[in-house]
C-alpha cells in the first residue's frame, strides 16, 4: 500500500514550549515519533516543522524534514504546505502523525491509511474507540463522534451524544449498554485533492463553535470514514506532566527489550 506519513512538529506550545526536542530516554520525542511511523508501510516519513532546530535535529537522526511557515492557522493548513512542496498528486494518501505521540503504535497508521484507500467514497479516514465509562462522554475535553451504518461520521462534538434520554433522565452515573458511544481519536488519513480544497473553504460556523477542524470537512459536504482502531494509542504529549509518564513507559519498555 502506498501512502506517507507527515508528522507536524511545532516547537511553540503554550502548554510545553519545544516538546518536540524533549528529551525521551535519550532522544527527541519526534524522534520516537518518526521511528513508529518508519515501522508502518509507508513508503515516505516526513517531518514537518517551523523551527530551524527541529530541523537539525531531524536531520541529524537520519529524518527528511521540511521547513513550514510559522503562521499556518491550522494543522491542516501546514500539511498543504507540504503535500505541495512534496509535489504530491491529488489521489495520493497521507497521513497526518502529530508529533507529540511518541508511542503511535504503526498498525493503525496503517490501518488509517488502508481504510481511506478502501472506502472511495471517503476523502479523510479517522478512528475512534468505544466509550464505557459516562465520565468521558460529559468531558468536554473528550471528543466524541456518531457514524452511519457505513462507518461515515454525521456528527462530531465535545458534548454528550449520542443523548440517551430515557437512561439520563434517570441518572448520568452509568453508560446504557451501546456499541454507540465513540471517542475520536485523532490520527486523520487525507486524499491530497482534499486538503487543496480544504484551504480554499474558510472556516465554518461548527468548526468555530466547537473548536474541531474536522467538522470543516463534514460542513462541505465530503465523507469522513471512522473505524475503531486496532489498538487504542496512549495519551500524547501535552503537559510535563505527561511527558514524565511517557518517559516512565518507554524506560519500562526498554528494560523488556
Amino acid at each position: 500500500m502506498s501512502y506517507s506519513v507527515i508528522i507536524p512538529a511545532r516547537f511553540g506550545s503554550s502548554r510545553l514550549p519545544g516538546k518536540p526536542l524533549m528529551d525521551i530516554a535519550g532522544k527527541p520525542m519526534v524522534q520516537h515519533v518518526w521511528e513508529r511511523a518508519c515501522e508502518s508501510a509507508a513508503e515516505r516519513v516526513v517531518i514537518a516543522t517551523d523551527d530551524e532546530r527541529i530541523m537539525r535535529a531531524a536531520e541529524g537522526f537520519g529524518a527528511e524534514a521540511v521547513l513550514t511557515l510559522a503562521s499556518h492557522p491550522s494543522g491542516t493548513d501546514r500539511l498543504h504546505e507540504v503535500v505541495t512542496k512534496l509535489g504530491l498528486a491529488d489521489d495520493e494518501i497521507v497521513v497526518n502523525v502529530q508529533g507529540d505521540e511518541p508511542l503511535i503504535p504503526a498498525k493503525i497508521i496503517d490501518q488509517v491509511a488502508g481504510n481511506l484507500r478502501q472506502h472511495e467514497q471517503a476523502s479523510v479516514a479517522t478512528l475512534c474507540e468505544p466509550i464505557h465509562d459516562a465520565r468521558d462522554v460529559f468531558d468536554p475535553h473528550i471528543v466524541k463522534v456518531i457514524t452511519d451504518r457505513d462507518g461515515h461520521a454525521m456528527y462530531f462534538s465535545r458534548a454528550a451524544m449520542p443523548w440517551a434520554r430515557d437512561a439520563f433522565a434517570v441518572e448520568r452515573e452509568n453508560l446504557p449498554e451501546s456499541h454507540l458511544f465513540q471517542r475520536h481519536i485523532g490520527l486523520y488519513a487525507y486524499r491530497v485533492g482534499l486538503l487543496k480544497e480544504y484551504v480554499t473553504w474558510g472556516t465554518c460556523p461548527l468548526e468555530e463553535l466547537e473548536s474541531l477542524e474536522q467538522l470543516r470537512v463534514l460542513w462541505n459536504g465530503h465523507r469522513i470514514h471512522v473505524d475503531v482502531a486496532l489498538e487504542a494509542p496512549a495519551a500524547g504529549v501535552d503537559t510535563q506532566s505527561d511527558l514524565e509518564s511517557v518517559r516512565r513507559l518507554v524506560e519500562a519498555r526498554d528494560a523488556l527489550a
